[in-house]
């Protein structure tokens, strides 16, 4: 059972300078179905033609929208009022470290869309696995 469809959805998340500051990125992620652990986040200032991918793990995404969740490079954790909260995303690559807030009810609104295309604990059915010992034996 696999899909072709690609999810994708662009939202704006906030670059936590200092705790009065703060920078607004467009962030855009985006789900295939070929790859079911992972979500891509493209960050892109406006203004800037530069932009930034991480590759997050979904259940990273999913487990963070109920409390702090991850290790190393990428922490997530929700904050504020449920009416108006948060999602806070901590990334440390090896040159630095940046503290993204973004919208939780949006964010949430895209992961129960991933769900909808890929239950969580299906993703082996979509993954190809003829695609994928090809392209490793190519590699070699």
């Amino acid at each position: 059972m696999k899909s072709l469809r690609t999810m994708i959805r662009r939202l704006s998340v906030q670059l936590v300078v200092t705790h009065e500051m703060s920078l607004p990125m467009d962030m855009r992620l985006r789900y295939e179905p070929g790859d079911p652990y992972a979500v891509r986040a493209v960050f892109k200032a406006p203004g800037s033609d530069d932009t930034v991918e991480w590759i997050i793990g979904r259940d990273l995404l999913i487990d963070g929208l109920k409390g702090p969740a991850g290790e190393g490079d990428i922490r997530i954790w929700p904050a504020g009022e449920s009416a108006h909260c948060d999602l806070f995303a901590l990334l440390t690559p090896p040159d630095g470290r940046a503290l993204l807030k973004g919208p939780v009810q949006e964010i949430k609104a895209f992961l129960q869309e991933t769900e909808a295309l890929v239950p969580r604990g299906t993703e082996t059915e979509h993954i190809d696995v003829d695609a994928l010992l090809a392209h490793l034996l190519a590699a070699g």
